[in-house]
């Protein structure tokens, strides 16, 4: 998340309150886990770590379904600003890629995330 959030150089407040309502919503997550979590995101963002480990880590633990629904929790989060990007699309697009989500449900996730922006 924080990749996508990053790609604009900035992490904004409406991001990170995104984020967190995110993590809740997906895993069930405490706020004290999530917020562990998004200092340890934070921490690895700065040494330039990359998708693959974390996106290893989620397709051996998560199905497909769970999978596509962190894509579309991505897009949600680079909706945060009603715009997309184009290098939070790039992002989103390679994680899309390294869980092996097809185009198709890469384009899904992105309707399913602009129709609950409306």
């Amino acid at each position: 998340m924080l990749e996508v959030s990053w790609s604009g150089h900035h992490v904004g407040e409406a991001e990170l309150l995104t984020m967190r309502r995110l993590l809740s919503d997906l895993y069930a997550l405490t706020p004290d886990k999530i917020d562990a979590l998004i200092e340890d995101a934070q921490a690895r963002l700065s040494e330039n770590v990359g998708l693959h480990p974390y996106t290893s880590f989620l397709n051996e633990h998560l199905d497909e379904e769970a999978r596509f629904q962190v894509i579309c929790a991505l897009w949600q989060l680079a909706l945060v600003d009603d715009r997309i990007d184009k290098f939070e699309e790039h992002t989103i697009r390679r994680a899309s890629d390294l869980l092996y989500l097809s185009h198709s449900r890469f384009i899904e996730a992105k309707l399913q995330a602009k129709a609950k922006r409306s």
